[in-house]
């Protein structure tokens, strides 16, 4: 029996007669806790099933077919005047090559490469390459695989520090480089030029070259973060990149009319690798796009609806911008190509997913969730979702299956396979692995494979990742290491520590990540300081703009000391809790920097109120500088701080509407939706009547709300998160099942239904705080109810108005799931508002409510200026029986009583 429920005796439980359960839910957006996995079970008494996956085994067809470079000739002969290139400039030139001119061009540079000089102490088999995507970038790179060499992509970005160490490890013979570019950073490897290249060229045959190889010989090297401190270089075979590419063609082939694919991720990352090769040797034209572009959803959507594209690899945080930007369009057939979605690079939130269904709904997309590492040829597992209904009672996304001719272990320390449903490390075998690093200087991530029968599986490769098997397929629970994703890049916080540790003035250093995985990630770093140093934050990290690429830049916080638990380790739970107390309540603007540039005279006075408000709240959100071109929710705002945003708007004299600050596409906008605030002028009244049409709760509401109610209080749950799994969604069923004849004759509930399609998308559950109806249970929502009644009772009693018709309880508010964030917050401003006027009509004196959710303790506090009763810690909370069923609840996790007298 569970061990929760095993003390309560069996049997009937009566809540007390005051239901008293106010929660209300924002849109989820947070990823699921990593699971502890000594509270994962075995079965006792049964054989249990081991977990291993194997991908399907599929044999490669000849030797030919394990270079790419020869893949690639043969599409050129056989679309040899299809376009295989296409890219548009900034001044729209466009520059089109077809496949038989890309075939000959690339033979011609690839001679022309190979009676290159090759310096000493440098190596033939490698050549680097920086260059900005354009027509050229793949024409480099198939060159270079013809002259039987790999290539080594570097970014001009790179700090000197990690550019000189790759060069110095890796050794390539030679960097390709723009025309104009200082050949001084490459620290004396040998450059050249595209057009240096080209011109030498010029002389060559256009005849393949003929030599042996073997498919075992490296086509890539991809140098990703490493847990030793320092970056290290993965090579990757042609026979591995061909498995990963030949199980894609296989699996998710192009259709036939998909002519046109992209090309729009960093050569650095692994990704890159896919979506370069993948339609080149398929005979598709590739689209290349620069990443300003990519950066603008507004830009980046009109390429891919131009284009028609029909795939598209993302991280989840350019799903979420993306899924963001188009809940402001007012087009429904936006994309209507786009067909395939490949999430990968990141964790996948259940609730990003389902946002994406809620977007496109009966769109017939499918979300794809890749997993892997560059190790593994960037995806080893892969996970495909075509409906919101795959997402119901998930946890965790899945990452899925292996692919082909590979395969899958869960293993303890001990590497011995553990039961499925138990969390162990996984590690992979098979023909996705990479061959090793360039100077093995991280060896004992690749072993010998003791399960091994087969010789194609001899080998296994660590993640370092935490996973389990559930019927079938493998869910992700986290990482074991100090390694994480940001925004797609794999970063090793040892790396950024041993990085700040070098900092002018720095002392001590922890590197930490504030909610790993999740949407709202931020990496930290807390540092003290020599005694006589008068170091900055600033310093610092102008210190690490030269030494650590952009996505890797930490937030620099200066502590007087670094708290350590009593065995000595270092208490990180305090420091994050110290962040996350410092964040809220942060009024420094230096954290971003304010840019007025081309501000109009007659806005820059509300500018310099708007822009150090928006740094301020978002705090540590985001490195871009807060301008009149700037998104708020690009910068880092979330639907909570939007709230706060309007707020201390308003305490500094301006005013603007809630949903016209959600919905300005820039800071510009929101410039010119602000005014001067009336004196003890509301800060926005009225109800969107041509949007929304709210309806009195009847029966033929039912089966709606209780689908509403049900979903969103089991998935985004306050309270009950901290009781799951003991409390199931047949547990609200059977509370709304008896709660529903009074909530309808009572005749105070509502329904908020949308006036472009019908759908119910609200749901406002009122009583009369004097004639509640009793609400028999037996379920662990009796837990939530009694510490409700709980704050509530010596409130009721002893502070507010007596007797029938005087104040109604705000018990249950909450949204649909199909709501984007922006969409939730303004529903729930025009629920609380029509909560107001149903009181007004119905003339009580006030309503009363306790609100658990930070959104909407900000819109009664700061909007509809609720007075606050009670203020309590939720962890502090000891049921009648010695329990405390929500210690494990963070201490800034609040209930607020409180209570709108009406005038």
């Amino acid at each position: 029996m569970n061990e929760f429920l095993k003390d309560i005796p069996s049997g009937i439980f009566k809540l007390p007669k005051r239901l008293s359960n106010s929660l209300v839910y924002l849109n989820k957006l947070d990823s699921v806790n990593l699971k502890n996995p000594k509270n994962l079970c075995s079965q006792m008494g049964t054989i249990q099933q081991q977990s291993v996956l194997k991908g399907r085994q599929v044999s490669n067809a000849g030797k030919e077919k394990d270079l790419l470079h020869k893949l690639f000739s043969q599409a050129a002969a056989n679309y040899s005047d299809q376009l295989a290139i296409h890219y548009e400039d900034d001044e729209g030139q466009e520059y089109v090559v077809s496949y038989g001119e890309l075939n000959e061009l690339s033979n011609k540079l690839a001679r022309a490469l190979r009676k290159l000089e090759k310096p000493e102490n440098s190596s033939k088999s490698f050549v680097a390459v920086c260059m900005k995507p354009s027509h050229r970038l793949p024409t480099v790179l198939v060159a270079i695989l013809k002259a039987g060499m790999a290539y080594l992509p570097l970014d001009a970005e790179f700090p000197m520090a990690r550019m000189k160490h790759v060069l110095q490890e890796a050794r390539p013979f030679t960097v390709v480089i723009e025309e104009g570019a200082n050949p001084s950073i490459y620290e004396g490897t040998n450059t050249i030029t595209y057009e240096q290249l080209l011109k030498q060229s010029e002389v060559e045959e256009k005849k393949d070259l003929e030599y042996d190889e073997d498919p075992e010989t490296t086509a890539i090297v991809l140098y990703t973060s490493g847990s030793t401190g320092t970056p290290k270089g993965v090579l990757l075979p042609h026979a591995t990149v061909l498995n990963r590419l030949q199980w894609q063609w296989q699996e998710l082939p192009y259709a036939e009319d998909e002519e046109r694919c992209i090309f729009k991720t960093s050569l650095t990352f692994v990704d890159s690798v896919c979506e370069i090769w993948g339609p080149l040797l398929q005979g598709r034209t590739l689209v290349v796009i620069p990443k300003h572009i990519t950066r603008d959803p507004e830009r980046f959507i009109s390429v891919l609806e131009e284009h028609k594209i029909q795939r598209l690899v993302l991280v989840p945080s350019l799903l979420h911008s993306v899924l963001m930007y188009l809940s402001l369009r007012t087009k429904d057939d936006a994309l209507r190509s786009l067909r395939l979605w490949v999430c990968s690079g990141e964790t996948l939130p259940v609730s990003l997913a389902d946002q994406f269904f809620a977007t496109f709904e009966n769109d017939n997309k499918i979300l794809a969730n890749f997993y892997g590492s560059t190790e593994i040829m960037g995806d080893v597992t892969y996970h495909l979702l075509s409906n919101r209904k795959q997402l119901q009672n998930v946890e965790n996304v899945p990452i899925g299956k292996p692919l082909d001719n590979c395969v899958i272990y869960i293993v303890n320390k001990e590497m011995r396979l553990v039961p499925q449903e138990e969390v162990g490390e996984l590690i992979v075998a098979g023909r996705n692995l990479a061959t090793g690093y360039i100077r093995d200087n991280e060896s004992r991530k690749f072993h010998d494979n003791p399960y091994a029968i087969d010789l194609e599986y001899s080998r296994i490769y660590c993640t370092g990742d935490y996973a389990r098997i559930s019927k079938g397929v493998i869910v992700y629970e986290g990482r074991m290491d100090s390694q994480i994703k940001i925004r797609g890049h794999r970063v090793d916080l040892m790396e950024v520590q041993k990085a700040v540790s070098r900092g002018p003035g720095v002392n001590e250093v922890v590197v930490l990540c504030y909610k790993p995985g999740e949407l709202s990630q931020a990496l930290l770093a807390f540092v003290t300081i020599t005694n006589d140093s008068s170091i900055s934050t600033l310093d610092i990290e102008t210190f690490l703009q030269a030494t650590l690429p952009v996505y890797m830049l930490p937030r620099i916080i200066i502590v007087d000391n670094i708290p350590l638990l009593t065995n000595g380790k270092t208490d990180r739970q305090a420091l994050l809790k110290q962040y996350e107390s410092s964040n809220l309540n942060n009024d420094n603007e230096q954290c971003m920097n304010c840019d007025y540039t081309d501000i109009p005279e007659k806005n820059l006075a509300k500018a310099k109120v708007l822009f150090p408000t928006v740094a301020s709240v978002i705090g540590a959100g985001g490195r871009a500088d807060v301008s009149i071109s700037a998104n708020f929710y690009e910068l880092g705002g979330n639907s909570l701080n939007s709230i706060y945003t309007v707020t201390k708007l308003r305490d500094q004299g301006y005013e603007i509407g809630i949903t016209e600050f959600i919905t300005a596409k820039c800071l510009g906008e929101v410039l010119d939706r602000m005014k001067i605030s009336a004196d003890d002028e509301p800060l926005e009244n009225g109800l969107n009547e041509e949007e929304h049409i709210f309806e009195m709760l009847n029966d033929s509401h039912k089966e709606d709300v209780i689908e509403i109610i049900t979903e969103s209080f089991y998935s985004k749950a306050d309270l009950e998160q901290w009781l799951m799994p003991d409390i199931t969604k047949e547990d609200y069923n059977t509370m709304m099942e008896i709660l529903w004849n009074p909530l309808v004759e009572k005749d105070l509930s509502f329904v908020v239904k949308s006036a472009k399609d019908g759908r119910t998308i609200g749901v406002g559950l009122n009583f009369d705080l004097w004639d509640e109806p009793e609400l028999i249970l037996d379920s662990k929502l009796m837990v939530v109810f009694e510490f409700l009644e709980y704050l509530e009772a010596p409130i009721r009693e002893r502070k507010l108005p007596k007797g029938k018709g005087q104040i109604i309880h705000n018990f249950m508010m909450t949204t649909s799931s199909d709501l984007n964030p922006a969409e939730n917050v303004i529903m729930m401003r025009e629920m609380e508002e029509y909560c107001l006027q149903l009181a007004k009509r119905k003339e009580f004196a006030g309503i009363f409510t306790t609100n658990t959710s930070p959104l909407t303790q900000q819109l009664g506090t700061d909007v509809f200026e609720y007075e606050t009763m009670l203020t309590y810690q939720v962890n502090r909370y000891t049921a009648p029986d010695g329990a405390k069923p929500f210690e494990k609840a963070p201490d800034s996790q609040l209930a607020i009583c409180s209570l709108k007298m009406i005038a």
